[in-house]
């Protein structure tokens, strides 16, 4: 019996996934990669740490992408965190909980987790063929044969496409799964930046360029009423804010701003005291620290540099005596602690942007084995379908999972349901 051969566009998480469970599932497998080396974005992801994956539930993880969360249920069932771990460890590398669930390789360095896929696909006798880019996908009364490369035509009984998404072109993902998806007659929901730093209006967020702020809450408002809300990190640039809050809400800003919502973020920068707690606070500090001035006082309420942009946003001025400030300025103070706003002008473009919303539309792939609805023997995973979750894990394992099945049934070919 002649073996499967399959062909893996792509040598991302979820490709990498897919080749080796092609191979190790009895098919020939090639992997093209248009870049010299695979696994580049894998190397940069979770700021050079790899955030491999998260603890959390089934239910709770597929809370994290949203609506389209439902898709994954088939491929979570198969392929989950826990035997994604432990085929990792399996394979030699250690890991690493860490705060929130996520998890990460034990030396804090991603190209590990690329080595150790390189020598698992070896073993399994995967092709790499790196510096081929794919022009078009042949097809042959509406089943895939095989992909055009430059001038090459290569034949093949199941075609894998894991290109990744738009974000960070210089590790190759510059949506070139999208353009072959669709000459096959995929529907692309539009695709969009996300998990990307937002951009304010104005100078203040420069005032506090480098400030780190955590456990803080923020509140993202649509045309003024609150749509989502998120605790945690976030950090202060010259251009607006970036973060793991700013991150997980920034999905429904890039879409609300596309609308011409009007966006605001309303941070609570006291979330531990309620509006009475943080009142009987500001009355003691008062009158405990009277012959202070203001900004003095405010060292045991904020960071040194957001002094200033308190001061000015509540107009109280610097040197006033905590004995002089009236009613009226401690009460904006208050609110000012409990809501502090800041109007979002813009976000970042898809060379900044962690991953990419939009992709090929889910109602076209069969969510129990990856495979195309509009092209046989054409599976799909990763990035390029319209899947996107919250930062933290979450998105990688959907690559690896979505590759695994894919994989598996691209080797089994019809059997695979």
């Amino acid at each position: 019996m002649n073996k499967r051969k399959v062909i893996v566009i792509g040598g991302g998480a979820a490709g990498l996934m897919a080749a080796g469970q092609a191979a190790a599932a009895g098919a020939d497998v090639l992997i093209l990669e248009k870049m010299k080396r695979p696994g580049r974005k894998i190397c940069i992801t979770g700021k050079g740490r790899c955030n491999i994956t998260n603890i959390a539930g089934i239910k709770e993880f597929i809370d994290h992408f949203g609506s389209n969360g439902r898709f994954l249920r088939q491929a979570f069932s198969r392929f989950f965190a826990p035997e994604l771990m432990s085929f990792l460890e399996q394979q030699g590398l250690e890991l690493v909980s860490e705060r929130g669930g996520r998890v990460f390789p034990a030396s804090g360095k991603a190209p590990d987790v690329v080595k150790v896929f390189q020598h698992w696909l070896q073993k399994n006798g995967v092709q790499i063929k790196t510096e081929s880019r794919v022009e078009l996908l042949l097809t042959t009364n509406g089943a895939v044969s095989g992909v055009l490369c430059k001038d090459e035509a290569l034949g093949c009984d199941a075609v894998i496409l894991a290109t990744g998404g738009a974000s960070y072109a210089a590790t190759g993902s510059t949506g070139d799964g999208y353009r072959l998806a669709a000459a096959v007659g995929h529907t692309i929901i539009p695709i969009r930046p996300a998990l990307v730093p937002l951009e304010i209006g104005g100078d203040l967020t420069a005032l506090m360029d480098g400030l780190d702020l955590r456990n803080i809450n923020v509140r993202l408002l649509k045309n003024g009423k609150r749509c989502r809300q998120a605790f945690g990190e976030m950090s202060f640039t010259k251009f607006g804010v970036t973060g793991p809050v700013i991150l997980t809400l920034s999905g429904e800003v890039v879409d609300g701003l596309r609308r011409d919502d009007k966006m605001a973020l309303s941070i609570d920068l006291k979330p531990a005291l309620d509006e009475q707690k943080l009142e009987a606070r500001l009355l003691r500090d008062l009158e405990s620290r009277s012959k202070e001035p203001i900004h003095s006082l405010l060292r045991g309420l904020l960071p040194r540099v957001m002094i200033p942009v308190c001061l000015k946003l509540t107009e109280i001025p610097e040197d006033r005596l905590a004995s002089q400030v009236t009613a009226k300025e401690r009460k904006r103070l208050k609110s000012w602690l409990k809501d502090f706003r800041l109007e979002i002008s813009g976000h970042r473009p898809f060379t900044e942007a962690i991953i990419t919303a939009g992709g090929v539309d889910l109602k076209e792939v069969d969510p129990r084995t990856m495979e195309s609805r509009k092209a046989r023997g054409l599976y799909l995973a990763g990035e390029v379908l319209d899947i996107q979750g919250d930062t933290g894990g979450y998105n990688l394992q959907a690559a690896f999972s979505t590759g695994w099945l894919a994989g598996r049934a691209a080797a089994l070919g019809p059997d695979a349901k």
